[in-house]
């Protein structure tokens, strides 16, 4: 009984649909996962109806992935049994939206200015979702023969410090905790191995997160003795996902289910919710 619980859909940067992912998640043998879309909850409502007009038999969580800056690193919040129909969740939400897509608009217009001609509309019709980010504008380029991968996209020129790079809309992981816990989910840290400096993962657990993201495909087994180490000493959860977005994905880490927690790790954390 094994549970991934980070996992993105064509609700944000991912390639499959809601749908698409619930049945890989049953064909590689989940019990469940934790659908985990990028600053946004709307390919929840769509997993959750395949789920029950199928009678399928998975357990799916409610959660979000919410991007966040502290400093020059760039932090990753997931939160989990959400309620997606929060409204102060929703709306602020909506205003992480409109600014991906401002954000958007500008680095179009930036590659422009060094010869590369894509439109908005070829990125939206790629993104499939309603919400924009760097891996569709780096589809577009791939499609339009500018570079021969997503990766290639960032490293010449949408990543930090190339000729079309803007800078996202400053959102805290202090505020990505509250707004977490005011839709009544409970906040993890994602994927801390990634973060550079390691005394920022100190400064979050006091922002008051309940866990962290330990079982990751980049992690390695020193990270992960290391960080379940961590969370022993400061009481708090233990999470793990595959950061998966589909295969043949850049941003995909490996595939469904690589990285997961066990049913007894799964139980403390709903215990823990509950309460």
């Amino acid at each position: 009984m094994f549970y991934d619980l980070h996992v993105h859909t064509t609700a944000s940067d991912g390639i499959k649909t809601p749908e698409e992912v619930i049945l890989s998640a049953i064909e590689v043998g989940l019990a469940g996962l934790a659908i985990t879309d990028h600053d946004t909850v709307n390919g929840l409502e769509t997993a959750r109806q395949f789920i029950r007009t199928n009678r399928l038999e998975i357990d799916l969580i409610p959660g979000i992935e919410l991007n966040t800056d502290y400093g020059d690193d760039e932090v990753h919040i997931l939160g989990y049994f959400i309620d997606d129909g929060n409204e102060q969740l929703r709306n602020r939400l909506s205003e992480i939206r409109q600014q991906r897509y401002l954000r958007a608009e500008k680095m179009i217009a930036k590659l422009k200015g060094v010869g590369i001609q894509i439109e908005i509309e070829q990125v939206k019709e790629l993104a499939r979702g309603d919400l924009i980010g760097r891996p569709h504008i780096a589809r577009a380029l791939q499609a339009r023969g500018y570079v021969a991968s997503e990766q290639e996209a960032f490293e010449r020129y949408i990543d930090r410090g190339k000729p079309a790079y803007i800078p996202r809309y400053k959102f805290s992981p202090a505020e990505a905790i509250s707004l977490i816990n005011l839709a009544g989910g409970i906040a993890i840290l994602a994927h801390p191995g990634l973060i550079k400096e390691y005394n920022k993962i100190y400064e979050i657990i006091k922002l008051g997160i309940d866990g962290l993201e330990i079982y990751y495909p980049e992690h390695s087994q020193e990270q992960i003795l290391e960080f379940t180490r961590l969370a022993q000493n400061n009481n708090l959860l233990v999470s793990g996902g595959s950061d998966f977005h589909g295969e043949g994905s850049t941003e995909s880490r490996s595939h469904l289910g690589c990285s997961r927690i066990n049913e007894e790790m799964m139980n403390r954390m709903r215990e823990y919710y509950k309460k």
